[in-house]
């Protein structure tokens, strides 16, 4: 899963902790202080070639994916040297035998399952109130945000990965938090992550192709980053299948908080992954790649014509608003398919 988040600075509603919508304007400020623009960089250094290599090629990325639908925006026209790996520290949380997630209510954006904190401390302060109530943490770093075109985001030193993937995964993200910028369904983070990600990998394989070519390391590497994340997601999924059904059994709580530990070790092994695994965790897992067959059909209804995809998606933007907050994106996709695609 991508390091990637959706920050929200828009109002506290109910119980949403107010230090949390304190610290996120904070920390947008802090980062708004610290951007340079990339022209000026281009211009007059200040960074390191490979750096500014990369950086010239935001624009180029930009410009396609507005070519194919997405909104423009003044985003990414700046760059923050951050001197850390994570932008966010992205903080979840779920019940420890059923997969049932803590929600935040914000205006504009609805419900949402994580919040993301700028500095690791608070993030870790606040993960530890959830553990008191009895409940499984995560906390992940993530390397880039979207902020839904309220502030104008900047490039950021953490989504400028050191190998030969390094334009792949730029522009993926690139294009991802522009699609956010472009649809957005408010109370659907998942359809929302979806969506993201499908026109982000496609179109990022797209623009590799016309700027790399199709057998370039660059396509190369990036691809293979791709599939060993999704291997890894695919391994998250099924262990989520895995311990529902064993939460759904009539074994004592006793004997599923073992087994449970049990399946979590060799998820671990298996995974490598380096933070802690548990329901939080998994739960983001619950429909990786749910959503993926239904995009795909849907688009070649639309004569893979990126435009008419997103059109289309608009459209149905109503029912989706209406339907069970986060619900599985090819549920949702999956009645609407027949209609085909707008002109």
């Amino acid at each position: 899963m991508r390091g990637l988040a959706l920050l929200v600075l828009l109002g506290v509603v109910g119980c949403t902790p107010l230090r949390y919508v304190t610290q996120a304007a904070a920390g947008q400020a802090e980062l708004l202080d610290g951007k340079r623009d990339i022209d000026e960089i281009l211009r007059e250094g200040g960074q390191d070639p490979r750096t500014r290599r990369l950086l010239s090629r935001v624009p180029g990325i930009k410009a396609f994916g507005e070519r194919h639908g997405l909104r423009h925006t003044r985003n990414y026209e700046t760059f923050v040297d951050l001197h850390r790996d994570a932008v966010v520290w992205v903080v979840s949380a779920s019940a420890p035998l059923e997969f049932r997630s803590v929600a935040w209510k914000f205006p504009v954006t609805g419900s949402i399952t994580y919040l993301g904190w700028f500095h690791r401390p608070e993030a870790d302060t606040f993960a530890e109130g959830l553990r008191k109530k009895g409940l499984d943490v995560d906390v992940r770093g993530a390397s880039a945000y979207s902020t839904l075109g309220w502030f104008d985001d900047p490039v950021l030193s953490s989504m400028l990965w050191p190998g030969d993937e390094a334009l792949g995964e730029l522009a993926d993200v690139i294009l991802h938090e522009s699609l956010h910028a472009t649809y957005f369904v408010p109370g659907q983070s998942i359809l929302n992550e979806s969506v993201a990600n499908f026109v982000g990998n496609s179109l990022a394989v797209e623009y590799l192709d016309q700027v790399a070519g199709s057998c370039a390391n660059e396509k190369t590497s990036y691809l293979q980053v791709e599939a060993e994340a999704g291997a890894r997601s695919r391994a998250m999924k099924a262990a989520f299948f895995e311990l529902r059904t064993l939460y759904a059994s009539a074994a004592p709580d006793a004997v599923k908080l073992e087994k449970k530990t049990g399946i979590l070790q060799r998820l671990k092994q298996e995974t490598r992954l380096k933070r802690p695994i548990n329901n939080a965790t998994l739960v983001q897992y619950e429909t990786y790649g749910s959503g993926d067959a239904e995009l795909a059909q849907l688009f070649q209804s639309c004569a893979r014509s990126w435009p008419r995809f997103l059109r289309t998606l608009e459209s149905y933007r109503p029912r989706f608003r209406d339907a069970s907050p986060h619900e599985d994106p090819g549920v949702l996709l999956r009645p609407l398919l027949p209609g085909g695609c707008l002109p």
